[in-house]
């Protein structure tokens, strides 16, 4: 199983960016006075046929060529429901992917997230073409990184570029620490 819940993220939005995705929704949800935290990924890539997402939570199935086995979807399956969660993933062809799970926030077996201010970075500037919707909730604060937004805003320039790429981390790192305050890691 992957240490932190932010690389089954960055595993599974990879998925997405395969899937020919010009959208990529990542949302994470906590609420601690009903012990849930949810995370949704959001896909308006290619889809999959009803057989392939029956076979998408076996570790040895995937699409891909390049390697003959396919982890993010069956270690997140398997944290969310260790951590007394649920899983779901809905597909149609031509239309897009969404994963879903839950964990329960307090389980001890939950996974700490990890650096997910990195991982949403990594997503973003490796993946000039695609753009990311990223929200973030805890306890009715949240906040939400729009790559659409920011493309109007820098007029050009990419995301890339060594002083939009840290900015791109440091808004994402002050903005979960003023969301949580530091509650989440």
């Amino acid at each position: 199983m992957m240490p932190e819940i932010s690389l089954s993220i960055l595993d599974v939005a990879e998925n997405s960016t395969r899937a020919k995705a010009s959208l990529v929704e990542i949302g994470i949800s906590i609420d601690t006075k009903e012990d849930v935290m949810t995370l949704v990924i959001n896909d308006d890539g290619c889809g999959m046929t009803k057989e392939q997402v029956a076979h998408v939570e076996d570790p040895f199935f995937t699409t891909r060529t390049t390697r003959k086995v396919g982890l993010g979807v069956p270690f997140l399956k398997e944290a969310a429901i260790a951590a007394n969660g649920t899983f779901s993933i809905e597909s149609e062809v031509g239309k897009g992917t969404r994963v879903r799970a839950t964990f329960q926030y307090s389980n001890i077996d939950r996974m700490p997230i990890g650096d997910i201010s990195r991982t949403i970075q990594q997503l973003v500037i490796y993946h000039p073409d695609i753009d990311f919707l990223y929200s973030y909730y805890y306890d009715g604060a949240s906040f939400n990184l729009d790559t659409r937004q920011m493309r109007e805003i820098l007029g050009g320039v990419p995301f890339s570029e060594p002083e939009v790429a840290e900015y791109i981390l440091s808004y994402l790192v002050e903005n979960k620490q003023e969301t949580d305050h530091g509650a989440v890691e």
